[in-house]
C-alpha cells in the first residue's frame, strides 16, 4: 500500500472558514483514502450524515468524494498529474469546499499532487539527417533536436548519451530553466571511401527512479571531395585480335576504377601522344566505355602487333588520372572462303518425274591450300529433301532427285549447298537453289462432309440462298478451277433442277420455289464438283433438303358447324342440371407439332357464372342450374389458338337460347329421329353419300387409266462421252419415268373430322353432318422407303387433293 504524505494546515480565523492541505501522488488507485475529514475538522461521524456533508464537485472535478460512514476523504478516479496541471510547475493543487448544512459551514480543503516518474523522454524528431564534408576539420558542431519529458523536477530529462562512435561525440548544455541542450561534436576526420553513412544511436535519460528513457537516430551522409586518382587494375595489358575482324569487332574493354562518387568518379578515356598515328586508324577507344574496337582492315601480313597508351582522367574540380599500356597481337586465320560454282540448272520440274533425274551440276574450289584448301559439300540437314548429291569428277558433284515429288506438299524447295574448308577455324559458303514443282491434275475434288442437311422454313422466299456445298481441290490453276452442278433427278414428275439451283462458281445452293411445309417435307439428291483438268476428276456429295414447319395456318373451327360467319345456336332446356353439355367446340389447325396445338378460351360471355368451357377439348358445360332471373337468351364468344409463335385463333359465337320443353326439331345442325322412323332426311342422306362415293370411284379409274395410256418418251441417243471435254451443267439430258416409284398415298389425320359423329342422347340417334376443313388434301411421297424421310413435291399435276368435299345435303 503507497504512503500517503499528509499536510494539515487548519487556522480558525473565521468560524466559517479554514483551509486544509493534503499531499498525495498522482497515478493513486480509485477508492484509496488520503485523509479522515471528520478527525481533521474536529467533527463527530454522525454529523456528517445528519448534516448532508459533501464536496464541491465542480472544483473537484469528480476526482475526490466523502465516505460518510467512516469521515474519509477518497480518490474516485485515477488522477494524472500532467493532464490537471498542464503548465510545467513545480507544484501542483486541487482545490475543493467541504459544505455541512443545518447551520451551513464551509471548510476550505487542498490537495497538493506529487508527480511520479510516469513519463519517458520523446524526442520531436526520431530520426535527424546530417550532410558533412569530408573534408571537415575536428571540433566542428552540429545542432540536434533535444527531447522532452513531461514530468517535473527530478523526474524531467537529467542527460543524454551517444552510441559508440570513432567521429563523433556529444556536448550537453543547460538552460536558464534547467532543460538540457545536446550539440553533436566531429572529433576526427571523416573519409567517404571508408564510411560513406553513419547512423548514431541518441538517447535521453531523465532523473526518476526507476529512470525512463527515449531514443533517436542520427544519420550521417558523408559527402565526396576529389582525393582519388583513376586506377586501372594492370599497369599493361595483353590481347589477341584475329586478322580480318570486321569493324566494330571489340578487342577488349578497360575498366579503371575511382574511389570518389559523382563527378569526381566519372571517367573518360583517350589515347597519350606516345600512341603512333597507324594504331588509331585501326583501333577506336571508345572514351565513355572503354571499349577498344576494330576501326580499320587488320591484315598479319602487314603488321602483328599494334602497342596503345591509353589514359583515364576523372572530371572532378582538380581532375586527376591514371595509365596504362595496351599491345594487340593479331593472329593470322584461313581467311579464303571456298568457292561453289553451278554449271547446269532446272529451276522446274513437274511433280511426276521419275527418280533419278539430273537437276544441277556443281563444282567446289579454294585458293587456300593443305588442309584450309580442301572442301567438304552438302546439302542442308535441317530439312528433309527428296534430293541427293553424287561425286561425278574431281571436285565436280550431281544433283539428282531421291524421292517422288508431290506438288501440294511442297510446291517449292530451298536447295542450300553448303561448302566447308578444313581450315581451323574452318571457313564456308551457302549456295541455293531454288526448284519450283509444276502441277499435274492427281488430286480430286474433296467436299468438307459427305452428307449435308439443310433445314429450310416453309414460305421461304424463292432464290433464297439455302448454303454452300464448296469443295476444295489442292491442285493449281485449271487443275484447281472447278465447276458445281445438281446430279439432275426426278421427284414425282418434276425435275430436281426446278426446284433447286447450284451457282456453278462457288458452289452456293438456292431454292427455285417457296415450299409449304404441309405438302413437301423433305427432299434428296446429290451434287457433283468437276475440276477443269485433263483428265478432269470429281467428287459428289449428298444433299438432303429439310423443310421445317412455320405457323402459317390459322385454327379451323369444325364444329359446331355454322355457315360462314354466321351464329350457332344452341337450345337446352332450362332444367338442365350442372355440368349439362351444351356445345363442344372443335378446331384443327393444318400444321404440326407446337403450331398445331389449340387450347380454347372465353372471349366474351353474357354471364359468366353459368358456363365454363374446357381449355383443352372445348366442351361448353354449365356450372350451376339455370334461375327464373337468367336470361332466356346467351351468348358466348369462344376463341381457338393455337401454340405457335406469333399464335393465330379463330373464333365462333355460340347463342343459347332456354325453353321449357324441348321443341322436336331445332335450328342447330342436329336431326333428332325416333329409331323406329325413317324420314325423308335419312333417305337424302344415304342418297348424297352414294352419289358423292360414286363420283370419286368414277374420277380415280379416269385418272388410271389416263396414266397407264401416257406414252413412254424415246430415249435419247447420247454421244459417247470425250474423257478430255469438261461436262457442264446444261450437257446432262435427263429421262424421266412415267410412273412414280413405290408412290405411297399418305392422309392428314389432323384434317379430318369424322363424317359421322352418332351419340346417344335420351333415347335419340343425332346425325351430324361431315366436316372437311378448306384446304385438306394428300400429298405424295417419291422418295423409295429405304432411303429414308419423303420428299415432298410441289407440282400440282402430280398430286393428288380432294379439296372442298360438300354432300350438299340440306336441311
Amino acid at each position: 500500500m503507497c504512503e500517503i504524505a499528509i499536510v494539515i494546515s487548519m487556522s480558525m480565523l473565521a468560524p466559517c472558514a479554514a483551509i486544509t492541505r493534503y499531499s498525495v501522488p498522482e497515478e493513486m488507485a480509485a477508492g484509496s483514502v488520503v485523509a479522515n475529514l471528520a478527525t481533521d475538522l474536529g467533527l463527530d461521524i454522525p454529523s456528517l450524515t445528519e448534516r448532508r456533508a459533501k464536496l464541491d464537485s465542480f472544483q473537484s472535478k469528480g476526482y475526490l468524494g466523502i465516505n460518510r460512514d467512516t469521515g474519509d476523504l477518497v480518490i474516485r478516479e485515477r488522477m494524472d498529474r500532467e493532464s490537471i496541471c498542464t503548465s510545467k510547475t513545480a507544484s501542483c493543487f486541487l482545490k475543493t469546499d467541504v459544505i455541512l448544512e443545518d447551520p451551513v459551514r464551509i471548510f476550505n480543503v487542498e490537495l497538493e499532487i506529487l508527480d511520479i516518474n510516469d513519463n519517458a523522454p520523446v524526442f520531436r524528431r526520431k530520426t535527424m539527417r546530417l550532410d558533412v564534408s569530408e573534408a571537415t576539420a575536428p571540433g566542428e558542431r552540429f545542432s540536434l533536436t533535444n527531447a522532452v519529458d513531461a514530468d517535473v523536477g527530478a523526474n524531467s530529462i537529467k542527460t543524454y548519451r551517444l552510441s559508440e562512435s570513432e567521429s563523433f561525440s556529444i556536448d550537453i548544455q543547460t538552460g536558464s530553466d534547467g532543460s538540457k541542450y545536446v550539440d553533436l561534436v566531429l572529433t576526427s576526420s571523416l573519409d567517404r571511401e571508408q564510411r560513406g553513412l553513419q547512423t548514431l544511436i541518441l538517447t535521453a535519460v531523465d532523473g526518476g527512479t526507476p529512470a525512463r528513457s527515449g531514443t533517436a537516430s542520427i544519420v550521417i551522409n558523408v559527402l565526396d571531395i576529389n582525393d582519388n586518382a583513376p586506377v586501372f587494375g594492370k599497369s599493361a595489358y595483353e590481347v589477341n585480335v584475329t586478322e580480318n575482324a570486321s569493324v566494330g569487332t571489340v578487342v577488349m574493354t578497360l575498366n579503371a576504377t575511382d574511389l570518389d562518387e559523382g563527378k569526381n568518379a566519372e571517367l573518360l578515356y583517350s589515347y597519350t601522344l606516345y600512341t603512333s598515328e597507324k594504331t588509331q586508324e585501326v583501333f577506336s577507344l571508345d572514351p565513355s566505355t572503354g571499349d577498344i574496337k576494330v576501326k580499320g582492315p587488320i591484315d598479319y601480313e602487314d603488321i602483328q602487333s599494334f602497342e596503345m597508351y591509353i589514359q583515364a582522367h576523372d572530371q572532378g574540380s582538380t581532375p586527376l588520372s591514371g595509365q596504362c599500356k595496351v599491345t594487340v597481337y593479331v593472329v593470322d586465320l584461313n581467311d579464303n572462303y571456298p568457292v561453289v560454282t553451278i554449271k547446269s540448272l532446272k529451276t522446274r520440274v513437274r511433280e511426276d518425274v521419275p527418280v533419278g533425274t539430273l537437276i544441277a551440276v556443281v563444282s567446289v574450289s579454294d585458293k587456300d591450300s593443305g588442309d584450309n584448301g580442301v572442301v567438304e559439300i552438302s546439302l542442308n540437314h535441317q530439312a528433309t529433301l527428296p534430293f541427293v548429291l553424287n561425286k561425278s569428277s574431281e571436285d565436280y558433284f550431281e544433283l539428282l532427285v531421291s524421292e517422288a515429288l508431290d506438288r501440294e506438299m511442297t510446291d517449292r524447295y530451298d536447295i542450300t549447298l553448303r561448302v566447308r574448308d578444313r581450315g581451323s577455324p574452318s571457313l564456308g559458303e551457302n549456295e541455293t537453289i531454288i526448284l519450283e514443282i509444276l502441277d499435274i491434275n492427281d488430286n480430286a475434288p474433296a467436299f468438307p462432309q459427305s452428307f449435308y442437311t439443310i433445314h429450310v422454313p416453309e414460305n421461304n422466299a424463292p432464290g433464297a440462298l439455302l448454303t454452300s456445298l464448296s469443295a476444295y481441290d489442292p491442285d493449281l490453276h485449271e487443275n484447281q478451277y472447278l465447276v458445281y452442278f445438281i446430279m439432275e433427278k426426278e421427284i414425282a414428275n418434276t425435275s430436281i433442277s426446278m426446284l433447286f439451283s447450284i451457282n456453278p462458281e462457288n458452289g452456293n445452293l438456292y431454292a427455285l420455289k417457296s415450299f409449304d411445309y404441309e405438302i413437301e417435307r423433305d427432299f434428296l439428291f446429290h451434287a457433283e464438283a468437276r475440276d477443269s483438268g485433263s483428265p478432269p476428276l470429281s467428287a459428289n456429295v449428298t444433299v438432303r433438303i429439310v423443310i421445317q414447319d412455320q405457323n402459317d395456318n390459322a385454327p379451323v373451327i369444325v364444329a359446331p358447324w355454322r355457315p360462314q360467319g354466321s351464329v350457332v345456336e344452341e337450345v337446352i332446356p332450362r332444367s338442365a342440371d350442372k355440368g349439362h353439355l351444351i356445345a363442344k367446340v372443335i378446331a384443327i389447325d393444318a400444321d404440326s407439332e407446337q403450331n398445331a396445338r389449340v387450347t380454347y378460351q372465353v372471349l366474351q360471355m353474357s354471364d359468366t357464372s353459368l358456363f365454363s368451357l374446357d381449355q383443352y377439348n372445348g366442351e361448353i358445360r354449365t356450372t350451376r342450374m339455370f334461375s327464373y332471373r337468367d336470361p332466356r337468351q346467351q351468348r358466348l364468344v369462344i376463341v381457338a389458338k393455337d401454340n405457335g409463335e406469333p399464335s393465330l385463333s379463330a373464333t365462333v359465337t355460340v347463342k343459347i337460347t332456354t325453353v321449357e320443353n324441348v321443341l322436336p326439331f331445332s335450328e342447330a345442325t342436329e336431326v333428332p329421329i325416333e329409331y323406329d322412323l325413317f324420314t325423308d332426311l335419312n333417305l337424302y342422306l344415304v342418297i348424297g353419300l352414294g352419289a358423292v362415293s360414286f363420283l370419286l370411284l368414277i374420277t380415280i379409274l379416269v385418272i388410271i387409266v389416263l396414266k397407264c395410256q401416257k406414252p413412254k418418251p424415246k430415249p435419247l441417243k447420247m454421244p459417247p462421252p470425250n474423257r478430255n471435254s469438261v461436262i457442264s451443267r446444261n450437257s446432262i439430258i435427263s429421262q424421266r419415268s412415267s410412273t412414280i416409284a413405290d408412290s405411297t398415298l399418305i392422309s392428314s389425320d389432323a384434317y379430318w373430322y369424322s363424317l359421322f359423329l352418332a351419340e346417344t342422347r335420351k333415347g335419340k340417334v343425332v346425325v351430324r353432318q361431315p366436316i372437311v376443313p378448306k384446304g385438306a388434301g394428300y400429298f405424295v411421297s417419291s422418295i423409295p422407303r429405304s432411303i429414308g424421310p419423303s420428299e415432298i413435291t410441289d407440282s400440282r399435276a402430280s398430286t393428288l387433293e380432294v379439296r372442298n368435299l360438300d354432300l350438299g345435303i340440306n336441311y
